[in-house]
This record gives C-alpha cells, sequence and structure tokens, in this order.
C-alpha cells in the first residue's frame, strides 16, 4: 500500500511539473486593443459605439450606394476574412464588415450575451447607427446564421441574403478545428485563457481550408492574435455554450427574399448537405457549390466566390425558380 501511494505521488509530482513545463512553454497573456490596433486597425478601420461596446467596424466604397452590402464574419475570425471581397466591391459599393461581439478587435460582449438573437439585435442596432435602412447581408458560419436570423427577424432591413457555408439546423460535424473541442471541454478551455500554442491556431485554420497548402503563415499570425484580444478566449467557451438555433431553424422556410447559397464541398465542419437544406427551404434561392474549397470559400478563394456574388447583386429580376450549380 505504501508503494502504491508513493508511486501515486510521484505520479502526481510528474504531472504537476510537466503541467508547469507546458504553461511556461506556451503561456499567451492577453493583449490589449491598443496592443493590437497597429498592425490589425490601420485606416480605414474605426471604432463606433453600439450596445455598450466599441464595434471594430470598417465602412468603406461610395457612401450614395443605396443599399450597402454588410458582411459578416465566422466564429473565432474577423472583418478580415471578407478583404477579398471588399477589394473587389469598394470601388462600385459600400461595403460594411465588423467584428462580432466576442470576436476580433470588438471583444467581449457587454452584456454577456451571445444568442442569436441578440447578435441580430447589434446587427439593427449598427444599421441604425449608421442610418441604413436596408441592406444585403452576407455571412459565413456563425455570420451566416446572424444574417438569415437577422432577415428572419427584421425582414423589412434586408433586400437580399446571401449564406456562405452557413450554421443553421443541427449537423453532425466530419471534423470539428481543435480550437473549437478544447473551448467547449470544462478546464481545458479555463488553461487555454492563459496557454494558447501557435499550433493549435494553425491546426484549427488548416482544419476548415479545402486546400491547407493555402494557409500562410501571416494568417497564422492573423488568427492567432487577434484570439488573444483581451476577453476573447473567455467569450468563446460561452459563445459556443450560448448559440443555438432551434428557437429559429423553423422559420428558414419563411425567408421570401432573394437568396445565394455559396459553399464549399470540402467543407468538414458543416457539409454540404446542410447547403442543400438550404436551398431547399428557401424558395427561389441559388445555390453554388465549389468543388474544391473548405468552410471559408470567401477566404480561400475570394476571385471565384466574389465573382458569383456580384452576378447575384447584378441580376435585378431574380426568379423564384431554385438555381444550383457546382464549380471548379
Amino acid at each position: 500500500m505504501r508503494l502504491l501511494m508513493r508511486l501515486v505521488g510521484a505520479l502526481c509530482l510528474v504531472l504537476v511539473i510537466g503541467i508547469a513545463i507546458y504553461m511556461a512553454l506556451y503561456r499567451e497573456p492577453d493583449r490589449s486593443v491598443e496592443q493590437l490596433r497597429v498592425r490589425w486597425a490601420p485606416a480605414p478601420s474605426q471604432f463606433v459605439d453600439v450596445a455598450g461596446m466599441q464595434l471594430h467596424l470598417r465602412d468603406e466604397g461610395p457612401r450614395g450606394d443605396p443599399t450597402p452590402i454588410v458582411l459578416i464574419h465566422g466564429t473565432s475570425s474577423s472583418l478580415h476574412t471578407w478583404d477579398g471581397w471588399v477589394n473587389a466591391l469598394k470601388d462600385e459599393r459600400r461595403v460594411i464588415r465588423f467584428d462580432l461581439p466576442g470576436f476580433g478587435l470588438t471583444g467581449p460582449s457587454a452584456d454577456n450575451n451571445y444568442s442569436i438573437e441578440n447578435y441580430a439585435r447589434i446587427v439593427i442596432a449598427l444599421l441604425d447607427e449608421l442610418q441604413l435602412e436596408q441592406v444585403v447581408i452576407a455571412g459565413n458560419s456563425l455570420g451566416g446564421n446572424v444574417a438569415w436570423a437577422t432577415a428572419v427577424l427584421y425582414p423589412q432591413r434586408i433586400k437580399k441574403l446571401v449564406l456562405v457555408d452557413a450554421i443553421g439546423y443541427p449537423n453532425q460535424a466530419q471534423s470539428v478545428p481543435i480550437g473549437f473541442t478544447i473551448a467547449r471541454i470544462p478546464l481545458l478551455n479555463k488553461l487555454m485563457e492563459q496557454v494558447l500554442p501557435r499550433s493549435v491556431i494553425e491546426s484549427s485554420v488548416k482544419n476548415v481550408y479545402g486546400d491547407p497548402a493555402l494557409v500562410t503563415a501571416e494568417l497564422i499570425d492573423r488568427y492567432f492574435e487577434l484570439t488573444t484580444r483581451a476577453g476573447n478566449r473567455q467569450a468563446l467557451s460561452q459563445r459556443l455554450r450560448q448559440t443555438q438555433t432551434e428557437s429559429l431553424v423553423n422559420r428558414i422556410k419563411d425567408l421570401k427574399l432573394p437568396t445565394l447559397i455559396i459553399w464549399g464541398d470540402r467543407d468538414r465542419l458543416i457539409p454540404p448537405a446542410m447547403a442543400v437544406r438550404f436551398h431547399q427551404d428557401i424558395v427561389g434561392s441559388q445555390l453554388v457549390r465549389f468543388n474544391r474549397l473548405g468552410h471559408v470559400p470567401q477566404e480561400e478563394d475570394p476571385s471565384s466566390t466574389v465573382t458569383v456574388f456580384k452576378q447575384f447583386l447584378a441580376d435585378a429580376n431574380q426568379t423564384v425558380t431554385r438555381q444550383s450549380a457546382k464549380l471548379e
């Protein structure tokens, strides 16, 4: 018995020493907005007071655009995921993008509320702040969920809807980024608030790309550094626990506006079967699938995906006949 107790004690000591070494090697403290804004919020970035938060925002393009475009990013991402689209659009269209509460430089929600309904309210609060009556709204992943929920709850404010690998229906993911998995596990998510190996971020980003070879060091820098914005790691656990779609999913069929659905066929987090469900439930929707792209097609191949988006915008007389296409 004494031998067993000594063995257990020795193992515990080794474990404690291992954890201490791990934390010493990979400890990553929070960064302040002031530390991050030089690299990640140069002009035209601005910070706008919305719902008690300083929302990190970029508002580009001609102010005379009667129906501006609002772009919303996904979980653990930021407004930068839309850089390629904005560069292709801003000469002719007004394009607005922002960091959702809990992510990027906006940071945690002022009231710790990460429900989809509250995210939709924040979108409307931003539109009110910018004095915009009606917009085209596009969202990727969580941002797609926010986009269609806003269209459901505030239909008079949304003229057209674009869903890019959007969250919606109950889903059986084929593969989940390791960062998301850790954020759901008690104790481990607390550890992640202090410790963040760069390899976790790299693995998570590569997991959502159709071609992981396209993930650059600069891209990993962006995801890594913005994850360490003060409060974001704590907010991620709250977001994953709070954000549920069950209360609204049955209303997807109520959407009666021109809708484009863009999906990467190599998306293992939200597989293409979910795109088909959106396409079936939204009358008149258009579905375009990209064979070689993953969960963030607007980031992985902005040129091809924004071309489809621009065609959708240019079609002033969208029919109520469902259309579907697959592209390389």
